[in-house]
């Protein structure tokens, strides 16, 4: 599943980092925290992919 906002995007990409061990987790904020706990590594992987291009920085869902 794609990531709708750069937002979703960004906080995925810091999940994914610290998910792999290559930022502490102590680091994430909001979201990003939330994410690395509830989601999969290819999860993460697949909304970090998301291209940014077109996509609103946020959505309310």
């Amino acid at each position: 599943m794609p990531a709708k906002s750069a937002a979703q995007q960004k906080a995925a990409g810091a999940a994914l980092s610290a998910k792999r061990g290559e930022t502490p987790k102590s680091r994430l904020k909001g979201a990003s925290k939330q994410m690395v706990e509830s989601m999969s590594e290819k999860q993460l992987e697949d909304f970090a992919a998301t291209k940014r291009k077109g996509k609103p920085e946020h959505v309310d869902d």
